[in-house]
């Protein structure tokens, strides 16, 4: 064992493979940059190429390309904290690592057969990573996370196959059965972590949950799925998405948010989640023709996936490379604008139907600048030995 004189820390060494939120914090962070830029730029026809074939393919990318990323890093992480047991490092999670680029490269090729296999194949090599440790330390109570990463790959070899005309519903139907699913595990996580979070980093709160609102809750999720998946009226959709919107509204409210104001770290995260009750509202809306469907859908992609996993990224990057649980500037300004990039992407073309294309542009703009901000800032503490010479 390595002794350092008293008050010196030992020299950072390169330490990007040393577990699992490191390189998917990183490569996430700028593939949610780079990818939105590009897609603006053919969106709005600056680009002289196509980079996608469509906004369903770009909606399959944020989903299956960066959320999944991220979804991966955090269960890497928290399920060795779970278990006691090794998640992927070295080799292996470098090797996890370039499947998922693969991924994005080929997305954006005309290959379509190979990425559908490298697409569905990296949340199932994901799922069996995070199994082995579950099941050998007799975790059953997280067994679930590995049919809910599982999935995700049945969901990515869906939106393949619509495309296809294999499957008997749109592209854009796979789509939504993929964010339902994110939407389910963030639920779950959210519950586990937002109250927890809210009492530890907030003295005096007293953020509850109830067993019975917590049943409904994801009961209710999980019949949203089971209703995209049956394609069933839309009349029923948007009932169940109305009382889903009630339950989880009813959710936060007991989580105390108004308390949070003054602490970032955890503001972000009942923000994320309030995005959440956002989405389930716009989408009865949607599903009565009252607003347009991917008002609904970029409530959920942008403020609440991109809001929960800004939050996530940062507490988790600094807990686990030892800092100190305090947002910055810079977290703050993350912060500010994926969720400003939400409001103008959900409420700008709903209050200037005229200026569509100028929000989109902005919402765009505000995105890539926070992610492109994240992994500058956090590229050091991503890459390098703890300070403290702690694993991890």
């Amino acid at each position: 064992m390595a002794i350092h004189s008293a008050g010196v820390n030992p020299p950072a060494e390169f330490a990007l493979w040393n577990l699992g939120f490191r390189p998917f914090y990183l490569l996430g962070s700028i593939f949610a940059a780079l990818s939105i830029a590009l897609w603006i730029g053919q969106y709005a026809g600056y680009l002289p190429f196509a980079y996608l074939r469509s906004p369903a393919s770009h909606g399959s990318e944020m989903l299956f390309g960066y959320t999944t990323a991220i979804v991966a890093g955090f269960l890497f992480t928290a399920v060795r904290n779970w278990t006691g047991q090794p998640t992927p490092t070295g080799a292996t999670l470098m090797g996890l690592a370039v499947l998922w680029i693969a991924g994005r490269i080929l997305a954006a090729t005309p290959y379509e057969p190979a990425a559908i296999g490298v697409n569905a194949a990296f949340p199932v090599a994901v799922a069996a990573a995070i199994a082995i440790p579950l099941i050998r330390s007799g975790n059953r109570r997280n067994y679930f996370f590995v049919a809910l990463v599982a999935a995700l790959a049945l969901a990515a070899l869906a939106v393949h196959l619509s495309r296809f005309g294999v499957l008997p519903w749109p592209e854009r139907a796979s789509v939504q059965l993929g964010l339902d699913i994110v939407m389910f595990i963030m639920a779950v996580m959210g519950g586990r972590v937002i109250p927890m979070f809210t009492n530890n980093g907030i003295p005096g709160t007293q953020a509850q949950r109830n067993p019975i609102l917590e049943k409904l809750c994801l009961g209710g999720i999980l019949a949203l799925i089971v209703a995209d998946v049956l394609l069933v009226p839309s009349m029923l959709i948007a009932g169940l998405a109305s009382a889903l919107a009630i339950a989880h509204a009813a959710r936060l409210a007991l989580w105390q948010p108004w308390r949070t104001l003054r602490t970032p770290l955890v503001w972000i995260l009942h923000a994320g989640y309030a995005w959440i009750v956002v989405h389930l509202t716009l989408r009865a809306f949607a599903a009565l023709a009252l607003v347009p469907e991917l008002i609904a859908v970029h409530a959920l992609t942008i403020g609440g996936i991109g809001g929960l996993t800004i939050g996530m990224m940062t507490r988790t990057a600094r807990g686990h490379t030892g800092r100190p649980l305090l947002a910055d500037r810079r977290d703050i300004v993350c912060y500010g604008l994926v969720l400003i990039a939400a409001v103008v992407r959900v409420f700008g073309p709903l209050a200037w139907p005229n200026a569509y294309l100028p929000t989109v542009i902005a919402a765009g703009v505000c995105w890539s600048a926070a992610f492109t901000l994240y992994a500058v800032a956090y590229w050091p503490l991503l890459t390098r030995t703890r300070p403290d010479g702690k694993p991890g």
